[in-house]
């Protein structure tokens, strides 16, 4: 019986162990994340492709520019 008793405890002390080591590297892993947050807080979010300001207002010029082509070739005028 106290053989039992001492692997049943070991097994228990050594899940107690194996859960605080996994909990105190989940809170480690979220205050990772929270710190990202909180470096990309003052920014403006990225557009597709990861631009940002100055970039995405050429991508969106350029844009613009392929629509007015894209148009002008639908009305038949030739550029």
């Amino acid at each position: 019986m106290s053989d039992q008793f001492l692997m049943a405890a070991c097994s228990l002390l050594g899940l107690m162990v194996l859960a605080m080591a996994t909990l105190k590297g989940w809170q480690g892993w979220l205050a990772l994340k929270e710190r990202e947050l909180d470096m990309r807080g003052g920014h403006a979010p990225e557009i597709e492709g990861g631009a940002r300001e100055g970039a995405a207002r050429i991508e969106i010029a350029d844009l613009k520019e392929r629509i007015r082509k894209l148009e002008a070739i639908a009305s038949g005028v030739d550029l």
